[in-house]
């Protein structure tokens, strides 16, 4: 199974995923066209989500262990330029993270999940929101690329723990499914009314999914669907998969 980068590799893949994401936006002519795999938000709006995010977890990780989500402070010095404010933003939350190191708790969302709540897991999950919508900004500006190896491959597990890990119950009868990344990694996910759990070694699966690591994780995320992908077995079994949990 591949390892999860190094804390400084998360933030280093932090600042580049969301470089990518202003990227694209600043080719763009028009900050107001809509984002196809987003169709409430403008590129503008993506953009301003991606800040707003930063500076949350910045102020997330500054605050330490807590019960509660943070306050963020306001910032009067913040440019009125939308991607200078963004760099900026990404630039807090990273040194935030360098500050704390990868050890320190605090508050988020998956508490009731198996994964840590602690600084590097933060970062870790900061990479996922930095890469997802840094594609949703080049199919909006028609430029899709593939979401860098690296990221995609860790970006499943990622999501399995995080995602999974805090939706409760699998609604569906249980299954167990496996993903397939071209790149040569392979996940077994076991769905039940305990939720989803990774397992090891072989197992008889009710489904298999295969594809780029890249267009797995997409997937998982919503982006790309079962034609995206090769299937094998119950295709409805996959569908319940790929539209589970509800990511709002």
């Amino acid at each position: 199974m591949t390892q999860t980068p190094a804390f400084e590799d998360l933030l280093a893949l932090v600042q580049d995923r969301s470089a990518a994401l202003r990227s694209s936006v600043a080719a763009s002519p028009d900050l107001d066209v809509r984002v196809p795999s987003c169709p409430d938000w403008s590129l503008r709006d993506l953009v301003e989500h991606l800040a707003e995010v930063h500076r949350f977890w910045a102020a997330a990780v500054v605050a330490g262990p807590s019960e509660k989500p943070p306050t963020v402070p306001a910032d009067d010095t913040l440019s009125a330029d939308l991607l200078a404010r963004s760099a900026a933003a990404t630039q807090e939350l990273i040194a935030a993270l360098r500050t704390a190191g990868p050890a320190v708790d605090c508050w988020t969302w998956w508490s009731d999940s198996d994964v840590p709540t602690t600084s590097g897991a933060v970062a870790r999950h900061q990479v996922q929101e930095a890469a997802v919508h840094a594609f949703d900004a080049q199919l909006a500006t028609g430029t899709p690329r593939p979401v860098p190896t690296a990221v995609a491959l860790d970006g499943i597990a990622e999501f399995i723990g995080v995602s999974h890990g805090t939706a409760g119950p699998w609604p569906h009868d249980p299954a167990r499914i496996g993903l397939h990344a071209a790149e040569g990694e392979s996940w077994l996910v076991d769905l039940t009314t305990s939720g989803s759990h990774l397992i090891d070694g072989p197992h008889e699966t009710d489904a298999d999914l295969h594809g780029s690591a890249s267009n797995l994780l997409l997937a998982l995320h919503g982006r790309h669907s079962l034609d995206n992908l090769r299937s094998e077995g119950d295709r409805a079994t996959l569908e319940n998969l790929l539209n589970w949990p509800d990511l709002g």
